[in-house]
C-alpha cells in the first residue's frame, strides 16, 4: 500500500527520512502527478504526491532496474572490453545483455562477489541530464548506446530533436545510459543472485551479433533470497523436462527444434486433455473444426499478421508464391463463417480448433513445453452481435472457473491489457472494445487488474492467471475481443432489420498452450497426475510368481472397463516392484499374496502410502470409475 507524505517542496528522500523513518528501506520512488520519479528528485510543493514502496509493481520494477544496474558495472569491472546494451526489469527478476565473451554459471559467484563489493560503498544513485553531444562523447566506445541516443535523442541525420536532452544515471564512476527512475542509493540492494546466461540478438533481430544475456533476481531482505533459493530447488526437482524423460512423455530433437516429440504416455495425457475439452465445448455450444495448416500471403496480408507478425511466421513457397504456416487459427475459421451467409439467428457461431500451429520463436528463447515452435491450443473463436459480447464473456470466465478450480485446484487472477504501440484501428474502436471487457468483467463479478499496452494488435484482451503450487504465476486462458479483423475480412450478419451487420469476434482460449499446460501440471503435480490423466492408472504386482494366474485374470478384468493398467511380473522382490512404481508415479498398486487369492480381493496402496486390505475387485472398479468421472485430484480409499 503506497503512503503518503504530509508535505513537499523537498525532494522525495528527505521526505522519507523526516516523515517516514521506520519505512525508508522500504520507499523506493515517489509517484508524482501520475509520473514515477526518483527519490532524489524535488517534489513541487502543489503537485499531488505517492510514496511507492518496494513491495508494489512499480517499486519492485526500480528496485530490480537498479539491480541490473548493479550487475552492469560489476560485469564492466571484471570484464573492461565488453560493451553494455540494454537491461531491463523481467517477470522474475532482471538481465542485462552484454556484448562480451561467452559466461558459465560458475563465472557467477565472481560477478556475485564485485556485485556485494559494490553494493557496500552504498553509492548514491544520481540521475543527470544530458545534451546529445555529450552522450555521444561519453558513448563513443560503444556502438549500442549510440545507436539507443540517435533512437531517443536525434533525428536520422543525429541532430538533436526537440529539447535535445538524454538523462544518465552514475553511482560512483559508472554511469549508464537510462530513463529510470532508480533507487536514491545502492545500499538498499540487500541480496541477489545470478540464475542464468543464455544467447540474444541484438534488437531481438537473428541478423544482429548475438550477445550474453545474463539474468539475475534481487530483493530487500536476505530473507527473502533463501527463500527463493528455497523454491527454486523444489523447482528443480518439479522441473518438466527432467521429470518429461524420467517418466518417458515426451522428448526433443535438435533435428526439429522447439517442436516435442510425444511418446506413448505424454501422447496419452496430451488426448485425455483435448477429450475432456471436446466434450466440454460441446455442451458449452461449440463445434469443432478442422483446418488447412499452409495459407497464401494473400490472407495474411488481409488479417494484418503479415505487417504485424511477419517475424515470428514460417515462410515457405506454394505454387511458386509466398505462404506461411500458421501460427494462429483466426483467419482460417473466418473464412469457414464467410463461407456462407449468416443471419442473426445463426449468432453466436462458437468454433473450435485443436490444429497444430507454429510460430518462429527465437532458438535461444526455447524452453522445454513452454516455449515451443510447434503447438496446439483448444482455440475458440465467436462470431456474435454486438449485444451479445457481455453474456459470451461472462460464460466463457464461468468456463475458466470451473476449470481451473474445480478441476485443477487452482487460484488465478485476472488482467486486462489495453491498446499496444502497435496496433490496428482507431482510438475510438479500441476505447470501445475495452469498455466492452471492462463491463463483462464487472457483470462477471471478477476483480482484475490493468496491464496497460499489452494487448494483442488487433484488440484488447483478458488473460487469466493462474498460481501453481510453488505460487508462480501461468499466463494460460484469454479472452480476447476483436473489430480489426471484422473489419479487415468484411464479416457480415443479415439483422432482423433485413440489413447488413459487422459481426464482431472473440478469440478465446481455456487451457491455451497444450503443450505449455502440460507442462504446468506436470511441475504443480510433481508427475503424480490425478488419476483421470495418469498414463497408467493402476499397476499389479504379485509376492511370487506361483500368483500370477489370478493376477492376469485382475489385468484382464480391469482392461474390459478400459482403466489403463499393467502387470509387473518381474522376477524383483515386492519391495523392488513397489518402489519402481513409485518412481514412476502410478497412482494405484494392486498387490497380490496368498491371502488376496483365497479371498479373491485385492490390496490397494496409492502413491501417498494410503494401503486398503481386503477390497473386492468389483468395489475397486467402482470407486477407480468414481475418481475418473468425478475428475478427482487427490484418491480417497
Amino acid at each position: 500500500m503506497s503512503l503518503k507524505p504530509k508535505q513537499s517542496g523537498k525532494t522525495g528522500l528527505e521526505i522519507v527520512e523526516k516523515e517516514f523513518p521506520d519505512q525508508k528501506q522500504q520507499i523506493v520512488a515517489a509517484r508524482v502527478n501520475g509520473e514515477i520519479v526518483d527519490l532524489s528528485r524535488t517534489i513541487p510543493k502543489d503537485a499531488t504526491v505517492e510514496l511507492i514502496t518496494v513491495d508494489e509493481p512499480e517499486g519492485l520494477e526500480v528496485f530490480r532496474h537498479s539491480s541490473a544496474h548493479l550487475l552492469a558495472e560489476a560485469i564492466m569491472q571484471l570484464y573492461p572490453k565488453a560493451k553494455l546494451t540494454i537491461g531491463p526489469v523481467v517477470e522474475e527478476g532482471f538481465y542485462y545483455d552484454v556484448d562480451m565473451d561467452t559466461i558459465q554459471p560458475e563465472d557467477f559467484k565472481a560477478i556475485e562477489r564485485k556485485m556485494y563489493e559494490i553494493r557496500k560503498k552504498n553509492e548514491v544513485i544520481e540521475r543527470k541530464e544530458i545534451t546529445l553531444d555529450e552522450a555521444q562523447e561519453m558513448f563513443k566506445d560503444n556502438k549500442y548506446k549510440l545507436e539507443l541516443i540517435k533512437e531517443h535523442g536525434g533525428d536520422d541525420q543525429g541532430d538533436s530533436k526537440k529539447g535535445g536532452k538524454l538523462t544518465i544515471y552514475q553511482q560512483g564512476e559508472f554511469f549508464d545510459l537510462c530513463r529510470g527512475p532508480h533507487l536514491p542509493r545502492l545500499g538498499l540492494i540487500k541480496a541477489f543472485k545470478l540464475t542464468k546466461a543464455a544467447g540474444a540478438y541484438w534488437r531481438a533481430d537473428a541478423k544482429n551479433k548475438q550477445l550474453q544475456r545474463i539474468y539475475g533476481i534481487s530483493f530487500p531482505e536476505k530473507e527473502q533470497l533463501k527463500e527463493y533459493v528455497k523454491n527454486l530447488e523444489e523447482a528443480e526437482k518439479r522441473d518438466h523436462r527432467k521429470l518429461g524423460q524420467q517418466l518417458d512423455l515426451f522428448s526433443f530433437n535438435d533435428i526439429s527444434p522447439g517442436s516435442p516429440f510425444f511418446h506413448p504416455k505424454g501422447a496419452l495425457i496430451y488426448i485425455e486433455l483435448q477429450n475432456y475439452l471436446r466434450s466440454l465445448y460441446k455442451d458449452w455450444g461449440y463445434s469443432e473444426v478442422i483446418t488447412p495448416l499452409i495459407y497464401d500471403k494473400s490472407l495474411w496480408e488481409q488479417s494484418g499478421h503479415w505487417k504485424n507478425y511477419q517475424e515470428n511466421m514460417f515462410l515457405l513457397k506454394m505454387d511458386g508464391k509466398e505462404a506461411s504456416l500458421k501460427p494462429m487459427n483466426c483467419p482460417s475459421h473466418i473464412l469457414i463463417y464467410k463461407s456462407q451467409t449468416r443471419s442473426y439467428n445463426d449468432l453466436p457461431l462458437r468454433l473450435t480448433d485443436f490444429a497444430p500451429l507454429h510460430r518462429n520463436e527465437l532458438r535461444g528463447t526455447l524452453g522445454g513445453l513452454t516455449r515451443v515452435r510447434k503447438f496446439s491450443q483448444d482455440d475458440c473463436h465467436v462470431f456474435c452481435t454486438p449485444k451479445q459480447i457481455k453474456e459470451e464473456i461472462k460464460s466463457h470466465i464461468e468456463h475458466v472457473r470451473f476449470i481451473y478450480e474445480k478441476i485443477f485446484g487452482f487460484e488465478f487472477s485476472v488482467e486486462l491489457s489495453t491498446r499496444p504501440e502497435k496496433s490496428m484501428g482507431s482510438k475510438e474502436q479500441w476505447d470501445e472494445a475495452e469498455e466492452s471487457l471492462k463491463k463483462a468483467l464487472e457483470t462477471a463479478k471478477c476483480k482484475y487488474t490493468l496491464n496497460e499496452g499489452d494487448g494483442a494488435f488487433y484488440g484488447p484482451k483478458i488473460d487469466f492467471h493462474i498460481k501453481d503450487c510453488l505460487g508462480r504465476s501461468w499466463q494460460c486462458a484469454t479472452e480476447q475481443l476483436d473489430f480489426q479483423m471484422p473489419d479487415n475480412f468484411d464479416i457480415q450478419y443479415e439483422g432482423d432489420d433485413g440489413k447488413r451487420h459487422r459481426a464482431v469476434m472473440l478469440h478465446r482460449t481455456v487451457l491455451g498452450s497444450m503443450e505449455r499446460f502440460m507442462a504446468i501440471l506436470i511441475e504443480h503435480f510433481t508427475g503424480k497426475f490425478p488419476l483421470w490423466l495418469s498414463p497408467v492408472q493402476v499397476r499389479v504386482v504379485t509376492v511370487s510368481n506361483k500368483f500370477d494366474s489370478f493376477a492376469e485374470d485382475v489385468v484382464k478384468k480391469l482392461e474390459e472397463h478400459d482403466i489403463r493398467v499393467d502387470f509387473d511380473n518381474s522376477p524383483n522382490p515386492l519391495p523392488k516392484k513397489v518402489r519402481n512404481a513409485q518412481l514412476e508415479k502410478i497412482p494405484l498398486v494392486i498387490t497380490i499374496g496368498e491371502k488376496e487369492v483365497t479371498e479373491q480381493v485385492l490390496a490397494v496402496r496409492t502413491l501417498d502410502g494410503k494401503v486398503s486390505y481386503g477390497m473386492k475387485i468389483p468395489d475397486f472398479i467402482q470407486m477407480v470409475f468414481a475418481h475418473i468421472s468425478g475428475k478427482a485430484i487427490e484418491i480417497g480409499l
